[in-house]
């Protein structure tokens, strides 16, 4: 039987899933890293990019000596915004940047006016955290590197070169971060113009789902794979987990709760938001995919009850909806969406007679931000009459699931499999069998494990619970 196969590698390891047509996982193999990304000094995250591939190679022979013969297609993601430059023969020349390194502060400027008019058309800017910045810091500080260095590549890219010998291939989603446009899928010339980086040290940009080469001999030796095994543009983890939620029609949005909340949804037109909450990736099928990140999310459940609690406030909370308190649950300062502010606190308005109370305030004040998140995202011209999916580990509770489905007015379908090794089999399953229609993938292939209905007694509540919280925040400056 033909397989599929998903590599996924984030900040802490590697993750395999090998997929049969009707999306049933037949193998999984996971590898930690030998070392997490460390930090050098104060704002800066570094990793060893040898260890993503010691990591994939640990995974892929596990899975390989099970199923290798019978895979048609492998595709790949990882963490958007880290990149590393290597020579010819694919060695990185220094350490990765890593997603989260700060050391281009202060040089966002000088990209946001290179960037002017690329800005203007996509909707979105470059914050220090972008590749596009480090890459400037790199060659102001480090011009060696920049002369020495053959391609510029983001995790993915580096890993594409390790299975198939071509280290001269990237992806639009990785590519954004980078300054790729999305529309022409060119690099633009203000790079190279404006910025002093050569834009042949960038690497061929493909779109997800594209095949970029096979798996070579090396390759084959050291993992497995059988020789000649198609090698998938992958994409972004978090376009990745997007994928393997199940959204695949415009109009349909996909909420990860995890540690912070982020929203992505499809929409036939690409979405500006001025105030820069939102911006959008491109979908393979030519889509857009318009999304943003709040700082709320289950952390502020973990620090402010812990996490061995969670599970039976959940199950208590249900009685004590809806309660008296108004919550806008951060934990630090500062917001992202659904507005932007650098001041904005978290608080409790109202005063809860108890901790089930002040739980089931906290999952209201989730909710209610998840909604109003989407809300201003449809304002701005997204599509929002589709399905909605929920994913991420902060979305386990039954309770918190249902009133996310209430806030919105609309079940919540949770996937079986939500991870981004998901989402990367699947666009390699788009090439090998659905003629690169990654749609059609997700809907053999995605299997449902729960559905979260509306509290319909909480449905209008929560509407004006969602004004009174917005007008909380507009008293307190934060609009």
């Amino acid at each position: 039987m033909d397989l599929v196969c998903g590599l996924d590698v984030g900040t802490s390891g590697a993750k395999v899933l090998v997929v049969d047509p009707l999306g049933k996982v037949v193998a999984r193999a996971e590898s930690r890293f030998t070392k997490p990304p460390y930090v050098p000094g104060p704002g800066l995250a570094e990793q060893e990019a040898g260890q993503w591939w010691e990591a994939s190679k640990e995974c892929l022979k596990q899975i390989s000596g099970q199923v290798g013969d019978q895979i048609v297609g492998i595709a790949i993601d990882s963490t958007s915004g880290t990149f590393v430059p290597v020579n010819e023969q694919g060695h990185p020349l220094i350490p990765a940047l890593m997603y989260n390194d700060g050391r281009a502060s202060g040089l966002e400027g000088e990209v946001k006016r290179a960037a002017r008019e690329l800005s203007e058309r996509l909707g979105y800017s470059f914050p220090p955290v972008f590749s596009l910045v480090k890459l400037v810091w790199l060659e102001k500080e480090r011009p060696d590197i920049i002369k020495a260095t053959y391609k510029f590549l983001h995790a993915a890219d580096f890993l594409v070169g390790k299975l198939t010998g071509d280290f001269n291939c990237t992806d639009t989603s990785n590519a954004l971060k980078s300054g790729v446009d999305l529309i022409s899928g060119m690099w633009p010339e203000f790079i190279e113009r404006e910025l002093g980086l050569p834009l042949s040290k960038f690497p061929k940009v493909f779109r997800p789902g594209e095949k970029l080469g096979e798996v070579s001999a090396e390759a084959s030796r050291e993992t497995g794979l059988q020789a000649g095994t198609p090698v998938i543009a992958g994409a972004s983890d978090g376009t990745a987990s997007f994928l393997a939620s199940g959204a695949k029609g415009v109009g349909d949005w996909n909420l990860t709760l995890g540690t912070t909340l982020a929203i992505r949804g499809i929409s036939k037109n690409l979405i500006r938001d001025p105030k820069g909450r939102i911006y959008s990736h491109r979908h393979p099928e030519g889509y857009w995919l318009p999304g943003g990140a709040s700082n709320v999310g289950g952390k502020s459940l973990i620090k402010t009850f812990g996490e061995g609690r969670l599970s039976s406030l959940d199950e208590m909370a249900i009685h004590s909806l809806p309660s008296p308190i108004i919550v806008y649950p951060l934990i630090r300062k500062g917001e992202r969406m659904p507005f932007v502010s650098s001041q904005a606190e978290g608080f409790v308005a109202g005063k809860a007679n108890d901790e089930e109370e002040l739980y089931a305030g906290y999952l209201e004040g989730i909710a209610m931000v998840t909604a109003w998140s989407v809300e201003e995202a449809k304002a701005l011209g997204a599509e929002g009459e589709g399905d909605f999916f929920l994913s991420g580990g902060g979305g386990r509770g039954k309770t918190l699931g249902r009133l996310i489905a209430s806030a919105l007015g609309k079940a919540l379908v949770k996937p079986k499999e939500p991870g981004a090794a998901m989402g990367s089999a699947l666009l390699a399953a788009a090439w090998a069998w659905y003629k690169g229609k990654v749609s059609r993938a997700q809907a053999q292939m995605v299997q449902r494990d729960e559905i979260f209905e509306p509290i319909p007694a909480m449905i209008e509540p929560l509407k004006g619970k969602r004004e009174a919280l917005k007008k909380e925040c507009q008293q307190r400056g934060y609009l």
